[in-house]
């Protein structure tokens, strides 16, 4: 049709489909053509909820899709599933797509490239890391496999590989559905997103959860028995028996195709983007999510952080653009929260050791306080960690870990990183009090506090 545009779109979850949605709001049938193309089966849907799915706490899978592959091409989007783009033609404006269930392959014209092809986990080569009975938890096609194997198998010992994010939500999970839960880590402590002395406070949770945590210690193979279905893991500390065996060790940025195309990546293989989220050097080519590197505000370096918030703001953003408007994405803080069973966990901006890494000289503070007035009924202990530069006073990173009420508070240290604040501005904050939601000096406070006397 002249005069209209073409978007292909290659991923079909929250940076892609975001960008498509927004895209379409802006610009009718008539003047933009959508096609967008994902593999699986299924599209727009949370895989954080997959932990959830598996301990009985929500529904899956239909509960976890945020809208339909129908629902998107009743909207002017041509979403095609089971196709997999195999090729990117940069100069020639094309790509290659084949149907997984056919094999049939067909190229596709565009004038705007959005490439969304999230990340992949990571899948150490190790003997027998691809037997049955080991499963990774990426996609909602995982998430049901795991199910089935556990009702396969009546599984009643597990072992979770890693204790990063995934691995103590998969931790709970197991826990809540019966097993024997052991997780293994390499790291001294569990969390590596946190500094050692509060992935200590985690350990020492979980352990008291009956979750048996063992650190420092490297998993060497996956020990399988005559019919090859997993029965236990190898580690440096010796063999460690399972029923099932998860994945938790994180994923780094799917940018083969990017890569094979000759696109512009970071240190950490993610695609490198300007801020309207277009890929570097390339006008008309776009990417976001798990797949691209984004600009750290505290550090002022790119790094790779795969979470849907990002991803969704990179597809609104993207699709803004491509549809017409104008927005940018300025990057991020590094804010996260996790939980495992009653515990809960937050970051934000540096750790000690992201801090050097940039040469920044600093000082931290430690505290240890309640999520309400310590009179009132259900307060719950939590301890903040808070880390400022030398000099300035500038924060630079928040870490809670406590009971309920702990993690969200962390939202007060993202708002203060984002705005440059330093932790002496900070103790002047007007937050909210009232016994049942807080001491009278908020714990993000008490740690601001103590910060700014060790600056002056």
């Amino acid at each position: 049709m002249a005069g209209q545009r073409r978007m292909v779109v290659v991923g079909g979850d929250a940076a892609g489909m975001s960008a498509a949605s927004r895209a379409r709001r802006l610009r009718d049938r008539e003047h933009l053509a959508i096609t967008a193309f994902e593999r699986g089966r299924f599209a727009s849907y949370s895989a954080c909820g997959i932990p959830y799915w598996t301990g009985g706490v929500v529904d899956g899978p239909d509960a976890l899709v945020a809208r339909t592959p129908e629902a998107h091409r009743e909207r002017g989007i041509d979403l095609r599933m089971l196709t997999e783009v195999t090729e990117l033609d940069v100069a020639g404006q094309r790509v290659r797509a084949r149907e997984l269930t056919s094999g049939r392959e067909t190229w596709h014209g565009y004038d705007d490239l959005v490439l969304a092809t999230g990340a992949r986990p990571l899948r150490p080569p190790l003997e027998g890391i691809d037997a049955r009975g080991v499963y990774g938890v990426q996609t909602l096609e995982d998430g049901r496999a795991l199910l089935e194997g556990l009702e396969r198998t009546a599984a009643r010992r597990a072992v979770v590989i890693g204790a990063g994010y995934i691995g103590v939500e998969m931790a709970e999970a197991l826990v809540r559905r019966g097993c024997a839960v052991t997780v293994v880590e390499r790291s001294a402590q569990p969390m590596a997103t946190l500094d050692p002395d509060m992935g200590a406070l985690v350990r020492e949770a979980m352990s008291g959860m009956g979750i048996e945590v063992v650190t420092d210690t490297a998993v060497t193979g996956v020990r399988t028995g005559a019919d090859g279905e997993a029965v236990g893991v190898a580690t440096s500390a010796g063999d460690v028996p399972a029923d099932v065996v998860v994945l938790g060790l994180g994923v780094r940025p799917e940018t083969s195709l990017a890569a094979a195309a000759g696109l512009p990546l970071g240190e950490s293989g993610g695609l490198l983007t300007d801020l309207a989220m277009r890929v570097r050097g390339h006008a008309n080519i776009w990417a976001g999510g798990d797949c691209v590197e984004v600009l750290d505000l505290v550090s002022g370096r790119t790094r790779h952080i795969a979470l849907g918030t990002h991803a969704n703001k990179h597809g609104q953003v993207i699709g803004m653009n491509v549809g017409g408007g104008y927005a940018t994405f300025p990057g991020v803080v590094g804010t996260a929260v996790s939980k495992v069973c009653d515990l809960e966990i937050a970051r934000t901006g540096l750790r000690e050791k992201d801090a050097r890494a940039v040469g920044l000289r600093f000082v931290t503070a430690t505290i240890e306080s309640t999520s309400r007035a310590g009179y009132y009924p259900g307060a719950r202990e939590m301890t903040v960690k808070m880390l400022a530069e030398q000099g300035t006073g500038r924060l630079l990173g928040v870490q809670i870990v406590g009971r309920e009420g702990a993690a969200k508070r962390v939202d007060v240290a993202a708002v203060a990183l984002t705005a440059r604040m330093t932790v002496e501005q900070m103790t002047a904050l007007d937050l909210g009090y009232a016994p049942p939601f807080s001491p009278v000096w908020d714990p993000v406070l008490v740690a601001a506090r103590k910060a700014a006397t060790l600056i002056r």
